[in-house]
C-alpha cells in the first residue's frame, strides 16, 4: 500500500490528496498497470481515449503529424506526465498523436467511468483536472491573439506551445522549409530570419528540415507577454 500511495502521490492530478482519500481509491478503483518495452506503442493517433495513462516510470516519444505527414511535432514525455488528458472528455475523444516508448516505459491507466467516479469523490481531484483542462484551453486564446496582431515570432511559438505539453522536453518541428513557408504565409527569407533571431537567443536550432526547440518556457513567455 505505501508503494501504491507513493505512485498516486507523485501524479499531478493527485495532488493534494490525503492518504485516507488515495487508500480509499486503491481499494475501491481498478488501476491497471502496463509494460511497455523500447519501440513498442502506447497509443496510435485516432485510436479512442476510453482511459486516463499517466507516465509511472521511464519515457516515452509523443508526434503530433498532419494528414500527409507534411509536418510533425514530437515531444519526449517521462514520469509523472499523463498522455493527452484533455481528450478524455468533449466533442473529441480520440488521441491525437502517436506515442512509442523511449525505454522501459510503466503506464497506470484508469478506465473513464472510474476515474469520473474519483472526480467525483473529492473536490481536490476536480479542482486538478479543471485546473489541466484550463490550461489547455487557454492556449487557444493566446493562438487567435498571436495569429490576427502577433509577430511570426510569436506564431511560430503558438504553434509549439498548442502542439506540446509543458513537461514534454526535446521537442522536434519536422517539415520541408518550402512547406513552412507555405504554412505561415511568409517568404523564406522572413522565416529564416526569425529562425536566426531564435537561435541566437538560444531558443531553438535547427537544420534543414528539423527544428529542434531548446527552451520551450520562453516561446510560452512569448504569449504571456513576458518576453
Amino acid at each position: 500500500m505505501d508503494s501504491m500511495y507513493e505512485i498516486l502521490l507523485t501524479l499531478p492530478l493527485f495532488s493534494g490528496v490525503s492518504r485516507d482519500k488515495v487508500s480509499q481509491i486503491v481499494g475501491g478503483t481498478k488501476l491497471h498497470f502496463l509494460k511497455y518495452t523500447p519501440g513498442e506503442t502506447i497509443v496510435r493517433a485516432g485510436e479512442s481515449c476510453t482511459h486516463i495513462k499517466f507516465i509511472i516510470s521511464g519515457s516515452a516519444r509523443s508526434t503530433v503529424s498532419n494528414v500527409g505527414d507534411r509536418f510533425s511535432v514530437s515531444q519526449t514525455l517521462a514520469a509523472p506526465d499523463v498522455i493527452a488528458p484533455e481528450f478524455l472528455f468533449g466533442r473529441t475523444t480520440l488521441y491525437p498523436c502517436d506515442v512509442v516508448a523511449v525505454d522501459t516505459v510503466g503506464i497506470l491507466q484508469i478506465a473513464k467511468t472510474d476515474y469520473l467516479n474519483i472526480l467525483s469523490s473529492d473536490r481536490v481531484f476536480l479542482i486538478n483536472y479543471l485546473n489541466k483542462l484550463s490550461m489547455f484551453a487557454q492556449k487557444g486564446v493566446d493562438g487567435i491573439l498571436s495569429f490576427t496582431q502577433g509577430s511570426l515570432e510569436e506564431r511560430f511559438a503558438y504553434w509549439i506551445i498548442a502542439l506540446t505539453q509543458r513537461s514534454g522536453r526535446d521537442i522536434t518541428l519536422t517539415c520541408k522549409q518550402r512547406d513552412l513557408n507555405a504554412m505561415f504565409g511568409v517568404q523564406r527569407s522572413s522565416f529564416m530570419s526569425m529562425l536566426d533571431g531564435l537561435k541566437e537567443r538560444g531558443i531553438v536550432d535547427y537544420r534543414p528540415g528539423v527544428i529542434n526547440i531548446l527552451d520551450r518556457q520562453a516561446l510560452e513567455a512569448m504569449l504571456s507577454g513576458q518576453d
